[in-house]
């Protein structure tokens, strides 16, 4: 009865990882404060967990749009205005955001939609502006006819579906646009990375094949190919794509944008130098992959100052990007048995069957310079299957502030400060130290569910210790060495030992 208890206890805890409202509200207050960086990175992130929320997406489009990302404000936009199409203010800002991307007949539509909608409203001057602009652009320029609009709005919309990680949702749209567009050629490209990223990397290959039978030397379907044999580590055929790439010399911007991202992506970094380089002329003012892309490839072909500098920018433009330049990833990996360093260990703990190896997994990831590599991923992180003591685990390694006024967060962030106990004490995290933290998530997962109070944290990680070396070497393990190693008195390292005993797995 009392496990139950205990059991209902922990499943009634609120979950600690933040919702789309909580990041909604965040970002309105930062916005108040004309924190416009903070705003944004909030916003972002609400929309991210309310996708289907039109207000949030509308707000997030307008951001998009200050920030001059006028094709994913449109997407965000038109998102919002079909969930929504009766609220005036989708419709008018579908008109502001059509006319930046040059969907000038849009635009004048969707304004004369609104002033029909809203004959007094607030944007009524604004709207009629709109309209008097693009009389005055159709005889200057020939605009995106309805074709075109759809088809820039539905490949936007599969794009921000696949940075979300819905591929089944991307799939199914882009899948339905090549069907009514048979060569509509970048869907087909977008729809093979789709399926690659469902794991269903002979799918993605038949479809860049097709559409290199049908539209010769499509570089995009060659640099996917590319990508593919570097993921698959499939180097004879990586090697005959590069091959093929180094000999291409593209004129348009686009495809060599192109080019020179994916020779960065699978390390061919002077070639991506090159091509990146020669397009800083141009400007790619809010283009945050640009400038990732750039940054890494001047760093690693030799160009460090360059390439930080490069960064740089991207951090002006996504603060959220600042302190996960690549290179810190071989700046960290100086030691090599070092766990926390280990991206495939990480990966096997946190998606492991057994709990505590999760809660061990999520510490190390609050360590390692793959967070937001592995955080970012589709399919590793599963909340679903997560305890309430994991989810805490997985809130602390992203850095959430906790409420120690919450009896049951107190004791828990009090179980993570043994772990930093042990983790300052310990020279590095290797396979054989490995145990030790795993011993620590087994005892402090049943701890916690004994609502434990974790009182003195040195004595405890000193019994931790005192408990796994002495199983090791019985002979050479005494109380007073751990009681002096963590500066208390060996009775108060006995009295520990025995309380966490009683939380061994003798079962």
């Amino acid at each position: 009865m009392e496990n139950q208890r205990q059991k209902e206890k922990l499943n009634n805890v609120v979950s600690f990882i933040p919702n789309g409202d909580y990041y909604f509200n965040k970002a309105l207050k930062a916005m108040d404060k004309d924190q416009m960086d903070k705003a944004y990175k909030y916003m972002k992130r609400a929309a991210e967990l309310s996708p289907d929320d039109a207000h949030v997406l509308m707000q997030f489009g307008i951001l998009e749009m200050e920030a001059q990302n006028f094709e994913k404000a449109y997407e965000l936009i038109h998102t919002a205005y079909s969930l929504e199409p009766s609220e005036p203010e989708h419709v008018f800002f579908l008109a502001e955001v059509s006319g930046c991307i040059g969907m000038v007949r849009d635009a004048q539509k969707y304004a004369e939609m609104y002033i029909k909608m809203e004959p007094d409203g607030m944007y009524v001057e604004e709207a009629e502006e709109i309209i008097e602009f693009v009389q005055f652009e159709e005889d200057e320029d020939e605009p995106l006819d309805e074709e075109d609009s759809e088809k820039l709005a539905a490949q936007e919309k599969a794009r921000r579906l696949m940075e979300n990680g819905q591929f089944t949702e991307a799939i199914e749209l882009l899948e339905q646009l090549i069907e009514k567009f048979a060569d509509l050629w970048p869907a087909y490209n977008n729809l093979a990375l789709a399926y690659f990223y469902m794991e269903d990397a002979e799918q993605a290959k038949a479809l860049l094949h097709h559409v290199l039978r049908e539209n010769l030397g499509n570089l995009h379907a060659i640099c996917n190919l590319a990508v593919i044999a570097y993921y698959e580590k499939d180097e004879q055929d990586l090697s005959q794509i590069v091959d093929m790439l180094k000999k291409i010399n593209p004129y348009d911007w686009e495809n060599r944008y192109k080019l020179g991202a994916t020779f960065a992506l699978i390390g061919e970094y002077e070639l991506a130098y090159k091509w990146l380089h020669s397009m800083k002329r141009k400007g790619f003012a809010g283009d945050t992959g640009f400038y990732f892309w750039l940054a890494q490839a001047a760093y690693f072909s030799g160009h460090v100052e360059e390439g930080k500098k490069a960064w740089k920018i991207l951090v002006d433009m996504d603060p959220t990007k600042d302190g996960f330049e690549p290179w810190l990833d071989a700046e960290k990996e100086t030691d090599e048995e070092s766990l926390e360093n280990s991206r495939e260990f990480i990966i096997e703990k946190i998606t492991s069957k057994y709990s505590t190896h999760r809660m061990f997994g999520f510490f190390l990831l609050s360590k390692s310079a793959y967070k937001q590599e592995i955080i970012a991923h589709p399919k590793i992180i599963d909340l679903a299957q997560y305890s309430a003591v994991e989810k805490l685990c997985l809130a602390y390694a992203l850095g959430h502030q906790f409420d120690e006024e919450n009896e049951m967060e107190k004791h828990f962030v009090r179980s993570m400060e043994v772990a930093e106990e042990l983790y300052k004490s310990i020279p590095t995290i290797t396979t054989e130290v490995q145990y030790l933290f795993q011993m620590w998530f087994v005892l402090s997962e049943r701890a916690l569910k004994d609502e434990y109070h974790f009182k003195n944290i040195k004595a405890l990680a000193a019994a931790v210790e005192y408990m796994f070396f002495s199983t090791i070497n019985s002979n050479k393990v005494t109380k007073k060495h751990y009681a002096q190693k963590f500066g208390i008195s060996a009775a108060t390292l006995t009295k520990y030992v025995e309380e966490l005993i009683t939380y061994l797995p003798f079962d």
